[in-house]
């Protein structure tokens, strides 16, 4: 594919009759890069929110199964997975 030149009035045009500021490709690839980092940033925090969630709810099951259980070592040990389940990562607990 060949290179088109534009005319001074299509350059003029694109430049200032669509009244909106062009950027460089430096400029460009700059701002996508930020708002890439900025997409990832939110796809990781959602993510990690998924996570507690669903161990939060899987805790809350094992301990439902606990609660059905008689007092003894079973009842106690479905007790104490679902606290490990929930402080598997503590730094993510809230």
């Amino acid at each position: 594919m060949s290179k088109v030149e534009l005319s001074d009035f299509q350059r003029k045009f694109l430049a200032q009759g669509t009244g909106q500021k062009l950027f460089t490709e430096v400029e460009f690839d700059q701002a996508l890069a930020q708002a890439k980092a900025e997409i990832m940033a939110v796809a990781i925090q959602t993510s990690k929110q998924a996570i507690m969630i669903e161990r939060q709810a899987c805790a809350e099951l094992v301990i439902a199964l606990a609660h059905e259980e008689e007092e003894g070592e079973t009842c106690t040990a479905l007790k104490d997975a679902a606290e490990a389940i929930l402080n598997r990562i503590p730094s993510q607990r809230q």
